[in-house]
């Protein structure tokens, strides 16, 4: 089921604090007797309602800092329907310059459950509360009234009941750029290169295999798994800076199917996205999807690092297609974060410099956004979102 979800951390956040401020506070106020000593339990509701105190204020500069972040696109609609297919960042796109804000705007009926659910026909409108723009969602019946002196389209709600599928919800990102990366592994390390059983050899003597070939299998197998995903190991993936070994790519070929296990065990392959060829590993298969509920947000700490590859393509990348950086859970890298790519400037020779003919390098200019969707210890794999250049390997990626 592929929900989105619209952050509401702040609102958990506040929450919260109102309620530990509801809870700890006292019903009246007496002037202490100095003549008496502070109890423990004074003592705790005081630092407690002053933690809870700098809490609410925190949350509340960080809500104002988020709100003056906001900036919205000069040619916006006023009113929006969705329609089949969109996605919640292009619905974003179409009100704000930043789509990771859209929480910060999004104003939620909170006597409907699920409220941040939006569906195909459902009409966004743009108001502004106190100020501050805010997107509805609205299913509105036009009405025509006279006022004397032109006609004024109102829009009049009702309650309505509508009962649709969950899955029918608009995603936050299309699911079909990255599904296949989350059922099959795709960076493993050398170990469990050497270690993962491989295909011997072919029933019919063949140099390549394809589907309904029979094939035998070498190694240690799980007797408790009968489907494999049969993988061709790939390029070592080596950080650019400091020349470490990072992980290897683990190249889709197919799946097998185990008729009978021994030493070798018979096979047959079920099928193949490429050919399959001798010394092709098997990993075990997973037919999870994985969380597909994505939390799109810019990184709370500075993140730099390079694209290491792009992942079937020969030259360079654009939207909804898929890079590795070289970045991981270990430098504090984490499922939905956003990095904007860089593209290296170019090195011109300025001949106007009164000192003489010098070499100078432009500065690197933003070429696109990628939000990170499967993170491994020392590399991760992101989707762009948005490009205006193309992307290649080799390009920057940091915090936006």
């Amino acid at each position: 089921m592929n929900i989105p979800v619209i952050f509401i951390k702040y609102t958990i956040v506040t929450f919260l604090v109102a309620s530990g401020v509801s809870a700890c506070s006292s019903p009246s106020k007496r002037t202490p007797d100095p003549s008496h000593a502070v109890s423990p339990s004074t003592v705790k509701v005081d630092s407690s309602q002053a933690a809870e105190k700098q809490a609410e204020t925190a949350a509340a500069d960080d809500s104002e800092q988020k709100q003056a972040s906001i900036q919205l696109r000069d040619k916006r609609p006023l009113q929006y329907t969705v329609k089949k297919g969109d996605t919640l960042w292009d619905i974003s796109s179409q009100f704000l310059r930043d789509p990771w804000f859209w929480p910060e705007i999004w104003h939620k009926n909170q006597q409907v459950e699920n409220p941040h659910l939006i569906y195909p026909g459902d009409v966004l409108t743009l108001i502004y509360v106190n100020g501050k723009p805010q997107v509805v969602k609205q299913e509105p019946q036009k009405v025509t009234t006279t006022t004397g002196v032109r006609e004024l389209k109102v829009v009049k709600l009702s309650p309505s009941i509508r009962k649709q599928g969950l899955d029918a919800s608009v995603v936050t990102i299309p699911g079909d750029a990255i599904r296949q990366f989350l059922s099959k592994p795709r960076v493993v390390t050398k170990e469990e290169l050497d270690s993962a059983t491989y295909i011997l050899g072919s029933a019919d003597e063949h140099l390549m295999m394809a589907q309904d070939n029979t094939v035998y299998i070498r190694g240690e197998l799980d007797k408790e798994r009968i489907r494999f995903a049969v993988f061709r190991p790939g390029e070592a993936l080596t950080d650019p800076g400091s020349e470490e070994i990072l992980g290897y790519e683990a190249v889709y070929a197919g799946e097998a199917y185990i008729k009978q296990y021994g030493d070798p065990a018979i096979a047959r392959i079920t099928s193949a996205e490429r050919e399959i060829s001798n010394g092709d590993r098997l990993l075990p298969l997973d037919k999870s999807i994985g969380d597909t509920l994505y939390y799109p947000r810019t990184p709370d700490h500075k993140i730099e690092g390079q694209i290491i590859s792009l992942f079937d393509a020969l030259f360079g990348i654009a939207k909804f297609q898929i890079a590795v950086v070289n970045r991981g859970n270990r430098d504090g890298i984490e499922v939905g974060h956003l990095l904007e790519t860089l593209s290296a400037g170019n090195t011109i020779t300025d001949r106007f410099d009164p000192r003489g003919k010098a070499e100078v390098k432009l500065p690197d200019r933003r070429s696109g956004l990628m939000m990170v969707f499967q993170v491994f210890d020392k590399v991760s794999y992101g989707l762009i979102l948005e490009s205006t250049l193309v992307i290649n390997n080799n390009d920057a990626v940091a915090t936006p």
